[in-house]
């Protein structure tokens, strides 16, 4: 055993040591970063989207802060942009019950309430704080099938669309090396979430995949907290979501 052999086995184990408490005080820096950008919430009860007469499409869309917008006006976010989508064939009914820090086990609960709603079509836009909480893949799975299940229960019919996590390892807010962990555990978010959405037949709008590059080279696609999306990030997901919209509802 050389010495040469022994220094950088002994460098490779501090570094390995040292890598929890690096990560652990990089998450205390995110934490500590610029507070989440204001937002209004969306309404309470449906709102009216498009033009026409006859019964309107019921669209619910569940989720986190990505679900109401925040880091742009509520009108520039995702919901309002898929409602507008849409609209474009037929009148839309859109009910939001999404809430910004909102997990998977939390979307089952608003789910009880958007299946009171009866909705045709709905959009979920959750995980990223699944990923940031460390929430098992297993669990996030599970939560996922009864969120289906309750939807499914209200209206047997409904087609259901899922963002899955964006692209967190792109996040600036978050430092190296936990942004590489925070990729590496959106990667792993999204393989249970498409395997759980596959086997439910639901449909995936990848927005991580379609859009991480273009968020990670160009940081005005982030909001003032360099953590939520900006009008312009979520104009970017749109035509992710809406080609998915369009795959279910054709």
């Amino acid at each position: 055993m050389s010495r040469r052999w022994l220094r950088r086995t002994l460098a490779a184990l501090a570094l390995l040591l040292a890598l929890p408490a690096l990560l652990v005080a990089e998450a205390i820096w995110a934490l500590q970063g610029p507070d989440g950008v204001a937002f209004t919430p969306p309404p309470t009860t449906p709102q009216r989207v498009g033009s026409g007469s006859g019964e309107p499409l019921r669209f619910a869309v569940l989720g986190d802060s990505t679900a109401v917008g925040q880091g742009a006006r509520y009108e520039q976010g995702i919901a309002v942009g898929a409602a507008e989508h849409l609209a474009r064939r037929r009148p839309v009914a859109l009910l939001n019950v999404g809430k910004s820090g909102a997990r998977w086990e939390d979307v089952e609960r608003q789910a009880d309430r958007a299946a009171r709603f009866k909705p045709d079509v709905v959009l979920v836009a959750a995980g990223a704080n699944d990923v940031t909480h460390l929430t098992a893949t297993g669990s996030v799975a599970d939560s996922l099938r009864r969120t289906v299940a309750t939807l499914r229960e209200a209206s047997p019919e409904v087609a259901i669309v899922l963002t899955g996590s964006p692209g967190v390892g792109v996040v600036p807010r978050f430092a190296q090396p936990l942004r590489w962990v925070a990729g590496r555990r959106t990667a792993q978010m999204n393989e249970a979430i498409t395997k759980t959405a596959d086997d439910l037949g639901a449909t995936l709008a990848p927005v991580a995949a379609r859009t991480s590059d273009l968020f990670a080279a160009d940081r005005t696609l982030f909001a003032a907290d360099d953590f939520h999306p900006s009008a312009r990030g979520y104009a970017t997901w749109r035509p992710v979501i809406a080609e998915a919209l369009d795959a279910v509802t054709n």
